[in-house]
């Protein structure tokens, strides 16, 4: 199981801890160290990084996260689109996997953090009031942008990481973040004529591979790609 280097440092503290917690339990009786190994187990799945290979079509908006569509509202106006919007919401367990990803192929256009509380991610203000990373991604010409994904923490989450930059180009499904422990993932995208939503309240949804939305295109491309999303990124020239 791939393990997001991200978290080395928690599963390093978290062996120490729990190996001499452990070993105290077992001293007592070798069943009372069950439980601290299942949840190193659990450390170690909760900062998997799976790979992920997707099929889309023109259009599509795949899913910047694993997790649980909680939210799909329309917007009358969004500052970082400028205009009317979609917010499709997800929220992201601690069983989760917690990696973000690009839902389209396209450049940052702007990186805005703010700091903030850490209410539930299930809170029903968590998304104005909590600490935040915002990724502002101006598609590939042909799709209305821009799209926006949003980090945000929760009640236990209390470390957001980004690892693209202003300019960076992005291939659709591309791994550019996560979240430690429980949090909530927004996407973002123009309510232009054309926009379907291929998800529902309730409905689980997997990072990468789950197709959030689809929007029009200005041209008339409709070849189906298999990506597989690369490690590297290309730079703006």
């Amino acid at each position: 199981m791939p393990i997001a280097k991200e978290g080395f440092r928690e599963i390093a503290i978290s062996t120490v801890v729990l190996a001499a917690l452990a070993f105290g339990g077992s001293l007592i009786h070798w069943s009372l160290a069950i439980p601290f190994i299942v949840v190193w187990l659990w450390v170690l799945s909760f900062f998997r990084d799976p790979k992920r290979v997707g099929e889309y079509q023109p259009g599509d908006l795949c899913s910047p996260a694993d997790g649980t569509i909680t939210e799909i509202s329309e917007l009358d106006h969004h500052d970082c689109i400028d205009g009317p919007a979609v917010r499709i919401g997800m929220f992201l367990s601690l069983f989760n996997v917690h990696i973000n990803r690009s839902p389209c192929a396209g450049t940052v256009r702007d990186i805005l953090y703010k700091e903030g509380e850490f209410l539930d991610a299930r809170h029903p203000e968590c998304g104005e009031r909590n600490e935040s990373n915002t990724l502002v991604i101006d598609p590939e010409s042909s799709m209305s942008g821009p799209v926006v994904v949003r980090q945000i923490s929760g009640l236990v989450a209390r470390r957001i990481i980004c690892n693209v930059k202003v300019s960076d180009k992005m291939p659709i499904g591309y791994r550019f973040g996560l979240i430690k422990f429980g949090s909530r993932t927004e996407l973002i995208i123009p309510r232009v004529a054309g926009t379907e939503i291929k998800v529902g309240i309730g409905d689980s949804v997997r990072g990468g591979l789950t197709i959030l939305a689809s929007q029009p295109l200005s041209n008339n491309d409709s070849d189906r790609a298999t990506v597989e999303a690369p490690e590297k990124l290309a730079k703006v020239t």
